[in-house]
């Protein structure tokens, strides 16, 4: 009796479970980087381990930071060449090794001693030696100087010509003499916002194919999808203050290190890292996202 008793109670005891009409709670586990991995503002820890198909300006976009402070904090020069392990800091003071010169400098000049005066005195005498050899020769070093400056130097100067004027005026652009245009001519389905989890930047409408528009004169500093949430994203950089980022593009028609003219076609329209078809538009003042219409013109 007490058997059939025990037995019953069981299998009330299952039944109740298994009417559970609500999941059990599960925690949350990680299965690695999602898109919110890679969204703008997404990096906050003090340092950052530079991953495939990055570059510094890509990191710079989702820290949220300018990429010339950046660049300073890692003791960069350009063109900020990164390899993937390296460790950066993202935050910090920017390292300053400038005294170290210096006092190597000034050790030399306390030592005055007769060997230390010799030794200088010998390098000035060879040197002048052999400024006095080469003059000795005077008509076949002229004669060599003077069919190489005949032929060879007009050429140099209109190479510097053609390639140097137009990177130096890019580059060196004053904010107020940037064109801007409007880089769709689609509908704006979604507008700028300051929330800090709203929209920063424009989102326009199109079809897969449209063609997505350099908003200004620059370069091409970035170009991939590593910043999983953009899909396949473009990064301009048209002086020291301002960059402008294109995402979700089908097809992406430059490479990094291009130069691109305002109004010039930089990729076409897609759904990458989206649900639909749409242009992200994105500009950016020394790494801070700022409403874009306030410098797009009024009219289209």
């Amino acid at each position: 009796m007490t058997t059939v008793i025990v037995f019953i109670g069981l299998i009330s005891f299952i039944s109740g479970c298994s009417s559970r009409s609500t999941p059990a709670p599960v925690e949350e586990l990680y299965t690695g980087k999602t898109y919110k991995d890679y969204e703008a503002n997404s990096l906050t820890d003090k340092t950052y381990q530079v991953e495939a198909g990055e570059t510094l300006y890509s990191i710079a976009f989702r820290a949220n930071q300018d990429v010339n402070q950046l660049a300073k904090l890692n003791n960069l020069s350009k063109p900020y060449v990164i390899y993937p392990g390296q460790r950066l800091k993202l935050k910090g003071d920017v390292a300053q090794p400038r005294p170290t010169s210096p006092v190597a400098e000034t050790k030399p000049n306390n030592n005055t001693s007769s060997s230390s005066q010799k030794d200088i005195k010998q390098p000035v005498a060879k040197t002048q030696q052999k400024e006095y050899g080469q003059k000795v020769d005077k008509k076949k070093t002229v004669a060599k100087q003077t069919t190489k400056a005949k032929s060879e130097t007009p050429k140099k100067r209109e190479k510097r010509v053609i390639t140097a004027a137009p990177r130096s005026r890019q580059e060196n652009v004053k904010n107020r003499d940037i064109q801007w245009r409007w880089p769709s001519t689609g509908q704006v389905i979604k507008d700028f916002s300051v929330a800090e989890r709203g929209n920063k930047g424009l989102d326009f409408a199109g079809q897969r194919g449209d063609p997505v528009i350099a908003a200004a004169a620059g370069k091409v500093v970035y170009v991939g999808d590593a910043l999983r949430g953009f899909g396949r994203l473009i990064i301009l950089k048209h002086n020291d203050d301002f960059i402008t980022a294109y995402a979700h593009n089908d097809k992406i028609l430059v490479k990094e290190q291009d130069w691109v003219d305002v109004g010039e076609t930089i990729g076409e329209m897609g759904d990458s890292g989206s649900q639909r078809v749409k242009l992200h538009f994105e500009v950016r003042y020394r790494g801070k996202s700022v409403n874009p219409r306030h410098y797009l013109p009024k009219s289209r």
